[in-house]
């Protein structure tokens, strides 16, 4: 286990920093310069950098950050279109941009146009001319590229280190700093209350850890000056009969639901770790209604299972086995699942009827948004691990009664 990593602030809660360009622009340079580290390998052969590179630092006074470097977007072939659709994934999750053009080539359409959809997608972005020390324009010409550029302008070399303290500067003045992540239970509880984790500890829990939503959840509860108690499902009553008065709310892992439900008295407010990341993420509403399509799947329809994580499958586990067996319970009939996991989302999702995603604890707010958005604009439902889970052992009103708007969004579907 490696403690250091525990420690680290989460990808998913980093402000993430792309940089973005042509191919030989000198982005992997310029990220090396801004982290000061050799975290991407620099060439002067065009599309030495394949996949996205990532480095975490602190950059105050933002804190946590990510800067991401990024394959050219000008990349061609085979090899070079897919090159292409992974730089477009990191731009689904970035809060900042950096436009990196070399010097010497000047700022062109191709950038022009990218700088378009940035501004399109309302991300906060910088436009950086790399390589200055092959010369800089003359000051009444960096004036009249600052007045037709859309966006801030600087000027770097990452040989003689120009620049690279004003890009640091440009990030710090020009981020959008209310673009974070909501709290996950901060909003729920008040200082001094207790709140109760059910955690289970089974085959499928790592070795010698909590998993990141539970790490989550407890920091935020402690960011409230609120009291997390840990307990296991089996020994949740007990827990709950030697507190002197009832906790705020109790928050289980889903797959111990049923237990949870049966344990915990009705007075006691009840959700699961899943639906506070499905809430924190984006809409619970538009994932209530997902579930009632569920309802309404005919023979052959086809389901996408979505985990923003990758592990290794478990017998039983609960995206290949559970969920596809609860679905083809609550449908009555044969369906055609399908499967995406980690950073890959497929581009054409109108085939499926459903999308159900797990909690998202691996992906910020930004791209979760983005694949709710996408899933609205197609025409196919969404919805969530622990909703689904709820919904299917009854329990699915109670595990809303903390969030109105859910809870009505659930109770107009059950009119209808």
């Amino acid at each position: 286990m490696n403690l250091n990593s525990m420690n680290e602030t989460p990808m998913s809660s980093r402000m993430a920093i792309g940089l973005f360009g042509k191919r030989n622009a000198g982005k992997s340079s310029l990220i090396n310069a801004l982290t000061d580290q050799s975290v991407a390998v620099i060439s002067d052969v065009a599309g030495t950098t394949t996949d996205p590179v990532y480095k975490t630092m602190e950059l105050l006074p933002i804190g946590p950050v990510v800067f991401i470097d990024t394959a050219g977007l000008d990349d061609t072939g085979e090899l070079g279109l897919l090159r292409i659709e992974k730089t477009y994934e990191v731009l689904r999750k970035c809060h900042f941009a950096i436009v990196v053009a070399d010097i010497e080539t000047g700022i062109t359409d191709f950038e022009e146009e990218f700088i378009d959809q940035l501004i399109k997608r309302k991300i906060p972005s910088v436009f950086v001319l790399n390589k200055a020390d092959k010369g800089c324009p003359a000051p009444e010409e960096i004036e009249a590229l600052k007045k037709s550029l859309k966006i801030p302008l600087s000027f770097t070399s990452v040989y003689n280190g120009t620049g690279i303290k004003a890009v640091k500067q440009m990030i710090i003045d020009h981020a959008n700093y209310e673009d974070v992540e909501p709290a996950l239970v901060g909003d729920l509880i008040d200082s001094g209350d207790m709140v109760v984790l059910v955690t289970p500890i089974d085959k499928s829990a790592p070795k010698g850890r909590l998993i990141l939503p539970q790490q989550q959840t407890i920091r935020d509860i402690l960011e409230k000056d609120a009291v997390a108690m840990i307990t296991k499902e089996h020994e949740l009553k007990h827990t709950l009969e030697s507190l002197n008065k009832p906790p705020a709310i109790v928050i289980t892992d889903s797959q111990a639901f049923l237990k949870v439900s049966a344990d915990t008295p009705a007075d006691i407010p009840l959700t699961s770790f899943s639906i506070l990341f499905a809430r924190q993420k984006t809409d619970l509403a538009e994932m209530v209604r997902g579930i009632k399509r569920i309802e309404q799947l005919a023979p052959g329809d086809k389901v996408l299972i979505v985990e923003g994580c990758t592990h290794h499958r478990q017998a039983d586990d609960i995206g290949k086995v559970k969920i596809p067996r609860w679905i083809r319970q609550i449908a009555g009939c044969d369906i055609d699942f399908h499967w995406a996991s980690g950073a890959h989302y497929p581009k054409d999702i109108g085939e499926y009827a459903v999308i159900v995603h797990c909690g998202g604890c691996m992906l910020n707010r930004r791209e979760m948004q983005y694949r709710v958005h996408t899933a609205r604009q197609k025409g196919v439902y969404i919805t969530n691990y622990g909703m689904l889970i709820a919904y299917v052992q009854g329990i699915l009103s109670r595990a809303l009664e903390p969030f109105p708007a859910a809870k009505l969004a659930l109770e107009e579907n059950q009119l209808n």
